[in-house]
């Protein structure tokens, strides 16, 4: 890409395994809240399911101009049109997945050491997940921690948003952005706090002067 993608610093992942009602009418509040980036992951639903929920929600947010990615499938991600594909170390490569959703959409990668970290720095991806910075619980089998370290080391390797993800909090987060990172994806931080949207806003409170702070 010509020009850096600009990533709003706050990147929600609605995981179906933790949006405790409708993820639709939570996209909706969180948009309302003023979230404007959001992952779809759903590791359980049948195809049939999760094409019928990601495009509800990807319909919910054209209407409200937010950015919706989809989680692991490229083949869901084109159908519903979403705005893009995240696909893990696991999942099909970067030029695998950008062959499906075309050349105007968003890939996103995962990445969890700097060998990883530098081969997808390497591909057409739009922007390079790093993690877990910290011990999170949102996944069965996570990968080991990086700490920040990691991330400032990814940071001399590209000029590609850096999107950090793994048990980030509140109160971490501006430390994240400060290493080097564009973006803070949250996920049980959000959806276990007693008011998921009160949560979001107070994101959208703190991030914004972090992230200016991080490029002074």
């Amino acid at each position: 890409m010509a020009n850096r993608l600009a990533l709003p610093p706050l990147y929600v992942i609605l995981d179906a395994a933790l949006l405790p009602h409708d993820p639709v009418e939570y996209l909706k509040k969180l948009m309302e809240a003023g979230a404007r980036l959001f992952q779809y992951r759903n590791k359980t639903e049948a195809s049939r399911e999760l094409l019928q929920a990601a495009q509800s929600l990807c319909s919910t947010a054209r209407q409200g101009n937010a950015t919706l990615i989809v989680n692991d499938r490229p083949d869901i991600a084109r159908l519903v049109w979403a705005d893009g594909v995240h696909v893990g170390q696991e999942d099909v490569d970067v030029s695998a997945a950008r062959a499906v959703v075309g050349p105007e959409a968003l890939v996103g990668v995962s990445t969890h050491n700097l060998q990883q970290f530098r081969a997808a720095a390497r591909t057409d991806a739009d922007y390079i997940a790093v993690g877990p910075v910290f011990e999170t619980r949102t996944k069965a089998q996570a990968d080991p921690v990086v700490g920040l370290e990691l991330v400032r080391e990814a940071r001399k390797l590209t000029t590609k948003p850096i999107v950090a993800i793994g048990g980030i909090t509140l109160e971490s987060a501006p430390k994240v952005l400060q290493a080097g990172a564009d973006s803070v994806a949250v996920i049980s931080d959000i959806w276990t706090a007693r008011n998921p949207v009160a949560r979001v806003k107070q994101y959208l409170e703190i991030l914004p002067t972090a992230a200016q702070h991080a490029a002074n």
